[in-house]
């Protein structure tokens, strides 16, 4: 019991310093990706552009090689 209290209070300390402070910064999303973003993106690009979803008649789906060659997953 008391460690709900404590952690109520806590809660109730930190809504108030929003209320002075306003809520936690965030970045906004219209922002120039930097580089090393761009980079990491083509990365997981290239990553996820080898792989296919094939769904099953029962709604399951899995990830498969686009290369119809690599039967290492079938």
């Amino acid at each position: 019991m008391a460690d709900n209290s404590r952690v109520q209070r806590f809660m109730r300390f930190t809504g108030r310093l929003r209320l002075i402070f306003g809520p936690a910064h965030s970045s906004p999303l219209d922002h120039e990706m930097t580089a090393e973003n761009k980079e990491l993106l083509a990365r997981q690009q290239e990553a996820t552009a080898q792989w296919t979803t094939v769904t099953r008649a029962d709604g399951t789906s899995y990830l498969v090689p686009k290369d119809p060659g690599d039967r290492s997953l079938r």
